[in-house]
């Protein structure tokens, strides 16, 4: 093991260790969080408010109702929903049930769920009716024989709740027309699992939590498996991490998250939903972050202390004209992450709000986060920061050594207690990227720095070779996204005859005035003539995951 250099960077207080063994699974973490904050507010949902113990007792209901169909322990259950109050529910039934939570991004195709759902073996799904007829299309191919059918409004009492399934459905249509016989609704579920006793299922720290999908962007996307150990880990680690920050909320206040990102997310999953949980915290559910006046809008309703985002979503929110109607001053933690935090968003958010962006990095095959910026830093540094508590990080070359040299380019390999057991059902895959020493082998080169700070340079794939020079796309979008009249932009490789590959820019415009030979000029001034973009290209938005990640893929797929 490489000597822990970074630990001379952590926050005083901040241990270097934590201790994963005080939980034996997630549903011990929960129902503690159940007993100690009954009366607390766990989610805040379009006015409506859950407390730990509503959370608590219907995820007992809907947790027996799924014992009652006669699923076996570990067996895999889908959710498929947005930032919804039954979502939280239906990930502790499931886990406090004994089985196996799959999370589905509902924004899928039939083919994309199909092959999940294969995939995992999932023998049940829990859904929004808003992506049912996506299921509706691919059920036929998959093990699925149990569908709980949730709508917006199910727990916000029955007249609002009617009101905001009216207006989704016929007013906004945003539920396609679809069938799926011997489906049960949520509530109907509930109803029928009230009658019922959860039985207590002893699961232990190496059982499976969930399983998280990723790697779309290699090929087939695999599913990680996360064990309970691993994203109890990554919440205790995440907790200490945050604690000088959060330490100065006043005395008898909860603390309280914007929770933007998607719960099926496993930022949001772990450092939302499972560490407010075991913090007695309130988590802000925005179903749709896309929307930035109705995410403003909510947001100026409450008060706040945390602000886990992605550099998109601190960008759209920090330009748009209703910012200043939300108060930001409780603001004490700008957490950073997904894809890499650009200095021009990093430096208007903290103009706006006072509150520096903590850029981190991890990745769904680390629970997520692995390393970030300390929560004490008053600047961007740039950086993803040092290492968590009880976390190794090394810098290898592809052969698996140990590159020596400070600052010389390598993979990023991970070594600690949130990293995953393997990928499900994938051997082959698994030993790919596993170390014989049980390094993670993340696929993004990175440097460190004396200090042990770590950066990014960029991921394998995404590197473009000019004339055997590598040209790292981060760098190039952080140079153009300082131009004044830049709102986004992100930078793929394009064949060329010449140079193999030439840098193509595509870019959103801010100001509707800027040009192509601005930016041409500002380039050459900022980079080496190999670095500079041969092709630039103006759009009106960029292809994005539901998180926000620009989909630099789809951009190299649309030469």
């Amino acid at each position: 093991m490489t000597d822990r250099i970074w630990l001379k960077s952590y926050p005083p207080g901040v241990p270097a260790d934590i201790d994963p063994t005080q939980y034996r699974s997630l549903v011990q973490l929960m129902e503690q969080a159940f007993r100690d904050y009954a009366g607390r507010t766990a989610y805040s949902f379009m006015g409506k408010d859950v407390s730990f113990a509503e959370t608590d007792a219907q995820s007992r209901q809907l947790g027996a109702y799924l014992q009652n169909l006669g699923l076996q322990r570990g067996d895999r259950v889908a959710l498929m929903m947005p930032n919804v109050p039954q979502y939280p529910v239906a990930v502790a039934a499931v886990l406090r049930a004994g089985f196996v939570v799959v999370n589905v991004n509902p924004l899928y195709t039939p083919r994309e769920l199909e092959h999940q759902l294969k995939d995992s073996g999932a023998k049940a799904i829990v859904i929004i009716e808003n992506f049912a007829a996506t299921l509706q299309a691919c059920i036929a191919n998959t093990a699925v024989k149990h569908v709980v059918l949730c709508a917006m409004g199910d727990r916000l009492g029955i007249l609002k709740g009617m009101l905001v399934n009216y207006v989704v459905r016929n007013v906004k249509k945003l539920v396609p027309p679809f069938q799926l016989p011997g489906a049960v609704r949520f509530n109907d579920a509930l109803a029928k699992g009230a009658g019922a006793a959860l039985q207590p299922v002893d699961i232990g720290p190496d059982d499976i939590a969930l399983l998280q999908y990723t790697g779309g962007t290699t090929g087939v996307s695999k599913g990680a498996v996360l064990l309970h150990r691993n994203v109890i880990a990554n919440v205790l680690q995440s907790e200490a991490w945050n604690a000088p920050a959060l330490g100065k909320i006043p005395a008898g206040e909860q603390t309280a998250a914007v929770c933007a990102l998607p719960l099926y997310h496993i930022f949001a999953f772990t450092v939302n939903m499972m560490l407010y949980m075991r913090m007695g915290g309130k988590n802000i559910l925005i179903p749709n972050p896309r929307d930035l006046a109705g995410t403003l809008k909510e947001l100026s309703k409450h008060s706040f202390h945390s602000f886990p985002a992605v550099n998109t979503l601190f960008n759209g929110l920090a330009n748009h004209p209703d910012f200043n109607t939300v108060d930001w001053s409780h603001l004490k933690l700008s957490v950073g992450g997904g894809m890499a935090v650009q200095a021009a968003v990093a430096k208007l958010w903290l103009e706006k709000t006072g509150c520096p962006i903590c850029e981190g990095y991890g990745l769904s095959e680390t629970s997520p986060v692995a390393c970030a910026n300390p929560v004490t830093a008053t600047e961007f540094s740039g950086t993803i920061g040092v290492p968590m508590p009880s976390t190794y990080m090394r810098i290898i070359d592809d052969e698996g050594r140990d590159i020596s040299a400070t600052g010389q380019p390598g993979e990023i390999a991970i070594l600690g207690p949130q990293v995953m057991a393997g990928y499900w059902q994938r051997p082959d895959e698994t030993a790919k990227v596993m170390t014989e020493d049980g390094y993670f082998k993340t696929g993004d080169i990175g440097v460190m720095d004396e200090r042990g700070y770590f950066k990014v340079v960029d991921r394998k794939k995404d590197m473009v070779l000019v004339s055997g020079f590598n040209v790292y796309p981060n760098e190039v979008e952080d140079v153009v996204a300082l131009i004044p009249g830049v709102l986004e932009c992100a930078v793929v490789g394009v064949p060329d005859e010449k140079t193999g590959e030439a840098v193509k820019l595509v870019i959103v415009k801010k100001d509707p005035a800027l040009t192509e030979a601005q930016v041409r000029d500002y380039c050459r001034t900022n980079l080496t003539g190999y670095k500079q973009p041969k092709v630039i290209e103006f759009r009106t938005d960029l292809p994005k995951t539901p998180v926000g990640k620009i989909l630099r893929r789809e951009l190299r797929d649309k030469k």
